[in-house]
């Protein structure tokens, strides 16, 4: 799957913008989404998937895109089934069973989830030092699952300690939290405040997967968590958006 995405990457840029993301949509090639809310340009670029990739792919592959679909079909199968498994270990940790959430089982089986599936690339850059390659920011989903590759550069905020590098370690995945997480815990689980560096000589590649609710879903902290000791921390009837700021 890595391999895919550097190979997209390298792709030339006019092959690339012929699946730029549209005004308003999610789906396909161009900078982070979060780069709306800051004025300085991040040093970085992005392809974005939700559904699937087929026209897309079509477009960047003419002649080789039924391989890059097969591999990310399985791959995006085999993540969301580790995703759901999560989700659910980490509410169950909680006291919560299935019939306290209603779009997810025990076996983390729910076909309605939400996914956004992001490939990331931050060049190498002449002065890594006046430049991000992506904002500090939470991400929106339930869980958000990492692919660092090889080169670091991923940093995670903790109170009283500050920004510090989450190493890469060989065939491990980084399990983000995210702000609906948090919300659905009532705080228990705290969303994670991340940013990502760039670097003078290396092309840094990462993979993320955003698992969430079904799109109709409205989130609010899960009754069993509330209570006089524990007042609710998030307002009700929160709606839910998945949007790959990651």
């Amino acid at each position: 799957m890595e391999s895919a995405a550097r190979s997209l990457f390298s792709l030339p840029a006019q092959q690339k913008l012929k699946v730029a993301r549209s005004p308003g949509q999610i789906s396909g090639y161009g900078f982070h989404l979060i780069a709306a809310f800051w004025d300085k340009q991040q040093w970085s670029e992005c392809f974005t998937i939700v559904g699937s990739p087929l026209e897309h792919y079509a477009q960047l592959w003419p002649q080789d895109y039924t391989k890059f679909c097969c591999i990310t079909e399985e791959f995006e199968r085999e993540i969301k089934r580790l995703a759901s498994r999560l989700v659910w270990l980490m509410l169950a940790s909680l006291g919560i069973s299935k019939d306290d959430v209603e779009w997810d089982g025990p076996k983390g089986d729910d076909q309605n989830a939400s996914a956004v599936f992001q490939f990331n690339s931050y060049p190498s850059c002449p002065d890594p030092d006046r430049t991000l390659g992506l904002v500090p920011h939470t991400d929106s989903s339930l869980v958000s699952i990492v692919h660092q590759s090889n080169i670091d550069g991923w940093q995670v905020f903790r109170e009283g300690t500050g920004w510090f590098t989450i190493q890469p370690v060989p065939g491990a995945l980084v399990i983000n939290v995210g702000d609906l997480m948090s919300i659905l815990s009532n705080g228990l689980y705290s969303s994670v405040l991340h940013r990502v560096l760039v670097k003078r000589a290396q092309h840094r590649i990462s993979l993320v997967y955003h698992y969430g609710p079904p799109a109709a879903v409205k989130i609010a902290p899960l009754a069993k968590l509330v209570g006089p000791s524990h007042p609710p921390l998030y307002p009700p009837d929160v709606r839910f958006m998945n949007i790959p700021f990651s």
